[in-house]
């Protein structure tokens, strides 16, 4: 089976990048590098012992997009590529809008001509915003976005659900909640380029003398300690969930045209919690100081997990201590190699 994994060199590409190789499939990785290195490669490589062939195309662009994925005789779609940062969205909303959505369109022309194609979309939980109940299902009400890339998640979905039926495809959207962690190896892990915009890896940077004083955004919401409560995953349980994903499309085991599950852990973990355990598995003393809340944050969001357990047969395994302790050890990697 030969499965195209879109934004391969990025963060939770690279992941299931390794995972698929490790279970067999024979991968395509199609990345531009907006927010990864070349290097990826070589720790993809050095886990698996197998060097996936790499298209560096935009696949906003229709022309390259077909001339890079159109002769190829794909059994699946893994499409993570996309811009992420919420602040910059809201800074250059049709950046965004072009990126994300020009290339899945893109990409579902060449399924749309290859019904038997899979299709998995790197969803969000952002889109349920402040969910009325927690844990929140499959079932909570998709609400207005609070930035243009939430926007695009919901739209893309939209693009899909709308395109499967029409076209009668295999497709699955997987709405994550808080991807951290990193492949146990060091070899891989989130990567950010310029200041992180998520919690762990500013955490460790911090830690490891890069970022100074930690802000913590908020501590006065309505949680056990004041600080935002999100469900935290590690990278490797979430990359599984997309072999699985993979796997029931290709068994044709789906119930619909297009699929929605939510990947967490079903525990929610407030700020000050994540950075307990970080001291906790490292035995690293982390400073840091309460600032105002950031708008757009919500208070809590952490998933119902009973439909993937279900249906996919697949639950989180991996706890909070061990994610920060792999996120650590691949921060320390890092600065070995300077």
């Amino acid at each position: 089976m030969k499965i195209l994994v879109t934004g391969g060199l990025g963060y939770i590409g690279s992941h299931t990048t390794v995972e698929l190789l490790q279970a067999g499939y024979e991968v395509v990785i199609a990345d531009n590098l907006s927010n990864t290195r070349a290097e990826v490669l070589d720790g993809i490589e050095a886990i698996t012992g197998q060097r996936p062939a790499w298209l560096q195309v935009d696949l906003s662009d229709p022309t390259a997009c077909e001339s890079a994925i159109g002769p190829l005789q794909l059994d699946g779609i893994i499409h993570f590529a996309a811009y992420k940062a919420v602040g910059e969205s809201v800074a250059e909303p049709l950046k965004y809008y072009q990126n994300n959505l020009f290339s899945l369109v893109n990409l579902l022309g060449y399924v749309s001509k290859h019904p038997l194609c899979g299709f998995i979309f790197s969803s969000s939980c952002t889109v349920y915003g402040q969910a009325d109940a927690l844990p929140i299902t499959e079932h909570a009400p998709v609400k207005a976005a609070e930035s243009p890339y939430g926007n695009t998640k919901q739209i893309g979905e939209e693009i899909i659900r709308e395109t499967a039926v029409a076209a009668g495809l295999k497709t699955i959207a997987l709405r994550y909640f808080n991807p951290i962690g990193a492949h146990p190896s060091a070899r891989i892990g989130e990567l950010p380029l310029g200041v992180p915009q998520n919690l762990v890896p500013f955490i460790t940077q911090s830690a490891a003398g890069l970022r100074g004083l930690l802000s913590v955004y908020g501590n006065d919401y309505p949680t056990s300690d004041g600080t935002a409560i999100r469900d935290y995953i590690h990278v490797v349980d979430l990359a599984q969930a997309h072999m699985v994903a993979v796997e029931r499309l290709m068994e044709n085991k789906q119930e619909a045209t297009m699929e929605v599950f939510n990947l967490g852990t079903g525990k929610g973990s407030t700020v000050l919690e994540v950075i307990e355990a970080f001291e906790r598995a490292t035995g690293e003393s982390l400073q840091y100081a309460m600032a105002p809340r950031r708008a757009g944050d919500v208070i809590a969001a952490y998933a119902d997990t009973t439909k993937a357990s279900e249906l996919l047969g697949w639950t989180a395994k991996k706890s909070l201590d061990e994610s920060m302790r792999d996120a650590w050890a691949w921060q320390c990697a890092l600065k070995t190699q300077g």
